[in-house]
């Protein structure tokens, strides 16, 4: 399960942000994921919950904001959206799709005190 990973490095970033910003507790984590970044939302809210219990972040709310997927068409010359990382496009059904967003993860705000 990479979710416990991620989380790890979730909780660092919260940790490095709370040294250099000088503050004490975060009440919300908005993260944002893209469809095609591959985490299971389920999976990493658990592992968040276990991985901050007793840490900076214990007890604190997270917010999951989803990405839509999308990519380039190199036959059709588009942008099109994706719902998988190596499904066709919707416009002519090849399979020349390079991807262009939604493999995202990144801590987009925290709340804190």
């Amino acid at each position: 399960m990479h979710e416990m990973a991620l989380a790890e490095g979730v909780l660092q970033l919260i940790e490095d942000a709370a040294r250099q910003q000088n503050f004490a507790r975060v009440s919300t984590v908005w993260l944002e994921i893209g469809q095609l970044a591959g985490v299971e939302v389920e999976a990493m809210k658990f592992c968040f919950d276990a991985v901050t219990r007793d840490s900076i972040a214990d007890g604190a709310r997270l917010e999951i904001i989803a990405t839509p997927g999308s990519g380039w068409c190199m036959e059709c010359s588009a942008t099109v959206a994706l719902a998988e990382v190596y499904g066709a496009c919707p416009q002519c059904g090849r399979h020349q799709v390079q991807v262009t967003h939604g493999t995202e993860m990144r801590v987009k705000e925290l709340e804190v005190a």
